[in-house]
């Protein structure tokens, strides 16, 4: 049994982090960005001299994590989310980091999580499932806003690149962790503010809770 679990699900820069985060607020309930683990994976690796295409030591910094580790400001930058992707991929770490994802998911009396495979892999039960996403420049205009607010130097055309090269490595492959389920709800947030794309994925999680809290009877 579990609580009102929201699976907040999309692409890089897509703005799901940010409604993760709101809808939490909103409800009261814990969230996590799963992508923290994997960028915490990838720096503890770069930092011990790994190599980010070794799935062996990937593997091994991921059944060693700690929790404590995502409050790290070194796991929210460009290179972080570079190292992310490429251990993201390996199905191993996944593996490790999916009970500790589950476990959280499942908190009482809810929980909002936001990633890449929460509302297929990690909490298909999940009640409310939104997959953010938006256009490929937009994303990489939000993203390249964020870091120069945390004043890491770059150009909008890197960053597009990077969005790019995330974008194909989070789907080419048939075991790719990113996808939609199902019953999630697709939410489009190109031409939303960010008031605006919250409001959206409010009334998507308003009627799906109805429809769970009457299915309880």
């Amino acid at each position: 049994m579990s609580g009102f679990t929201i699976a907040v699900d999309g692409p890089a820069a897509s703005g799901k982090g940010t409604i993760a985060v709101k809808l939490g607020a909103l409800y009261g309930y814990p969230v996590l960005d799963s992508g923290l683990l994997y960028r915490a994976v990838g720096v503890r690796l770069l930092e011990s001299g790994g190599d980010l295409s070794d799935e062996v030591a990937a593997t091994a910094v991921a059944r060693t994590l700690d929790p404590a580790e995502l409050e790290r400001p070194e796991v929210r930058t460009r290179a972080a989310g570079e190292a992310a992707s490429r251990v993201a991929i390996f199905t191993p770490v996944r593996q490790v980091l999916r009970e500790f994802q589950i476990a959280f998911a499942r908190r009482e009396p809810g929980a909002v999580v936001d990633g890449r495979d929460i509302g297929t892999v990690i909490a298909p039960w999940a009640p409310a499932k939104v997959f953010v996403t938006a256009s490929t420049e937009v994303r990489a205009e939000r993203r390249w806003k964020q870091l120069l607010l945390q004043d890491e130097t770059i150009s909008f055309d890197d960053i597009l690149a990077d969005i790019r090269v995330r974008d194909h490595r989070d789907t080419a492959r048939a075991d790719s962790p990113m996808a939609m389920a199902s019953d999630a709800v697709l939410l489009d947030t190109s031409e939303m503010t960010i008031d605006g794309a919250f409001d959206a994925a409010r009334r998507i999680v308003e009627t799906a809770r109805a429809r769970w809290e009457q299915s309880l009877g």
